[in-house]
């Protein structure tokens, strides 16, 4: 089964991609949109689930959202369709790296999806390429809360301890505005979702041919979770303005 797939059923019952409740997203959104006739854009935007929040929160908002899943815009579309914001987005398929746009924006988002650029600091550096003045930006990544395994860092990436992770930023050019790093409760939420609703698929479809493959993806994925990185990692969101200029 291919990647996109497995995470569109991974995610059926959490569909922000990542560990997040909606309390913590909305409140986000609260602090990230300057007003309410802001530009948004979204580079990796998955299902869209930000952006149709904002637009469902923000009558005046506008938002372009850009994802190289066909099957995710896909489903953007439609949800924003069924929610009547569908004339304010703009949905863009192609690599969030190479996206342009002739007009700055207000917001620029990007949760969950530094691995497209490389890394927190590229794509901070993408998205200050599309910020309009007095813009902020929206952005989450890991980081250690503790020191991992080489195990997990094999899995999950060469992350910071958060101090260092906001060192960076701010060395950067960037001042934090608000932030949120997710409870353990929301970590552990976002992991038995993800693999709970894989596990569940794989029962309920037992004929079909991937059904096996797709229980024991969940059964690994799982594990990997409870022994390899449950106890050291962590996620931080943030809003951030540029220091200067």
């Amino acid at each position: 089964m291919n990647h996109d797939l497995i995470s569109a059923l991974a995610h059926a019952a959490h569909p922000i991609k990542a560990p997040l409740d909606d309390d913590s997203v909305r409140r986000l959104l609260d602090h990230a949109v300057p007003r309410g006739d802001a530009r948004a854009l979204d580079l990796g935007c998955g299902g869209g689930e930000w952006l149709l929040r904002a637009l469902s929160s923000h009558p005046g908002l506008r938002a372009e959202g850009v994802d190289i899943a066909e099957g995710s815009l896909r489903e953007a579309g439609a949800a924003a369709d069924r929610l009547g914001v569908r004339e304010r987005l703009v949905l863009h398929q192609q690599d969030g790296a190479a996206f342009t746009s002739a007009e700055p924006f207000d917001l620029v988002l990007s949760v969950g999806a530094a691995h497209v650029f490389g890394g927190l600091l590229p794509t901070l550096a993408a998205a200050r390429k599309h910020l309009a003045p007095g813009g902020r930006v929206l952005i989450g990544d890991g980081f250690w809360e503790r020191e991992p395994t080489p195990e997990a860092v094999e899995m999950l990436g060469d992350f910071a301890d958060l101090a260092t992770t906001l060192d960076r930023v701010t060395a950067d050019g960037w001042t934090p505005v608000h932030g949120h790093v997710s409870s353990r409760a929301e970590l552990d939420a976002y992991e038995w979702s993800c693999w709970g609703s894989l596990a569940s698929w794989a029962l309920d479809h037992p004929a079909d041919p991937e059904s096996a493959e797709v229980l024991e993806t969940a059964a690994t994925r799982r594990t990997e979770w409870l022994r390899v990185y449950r106890e050291t990692w962590g996620f931080v969101t943030l809003v951030l303005r540029p220091t200067a200029g």
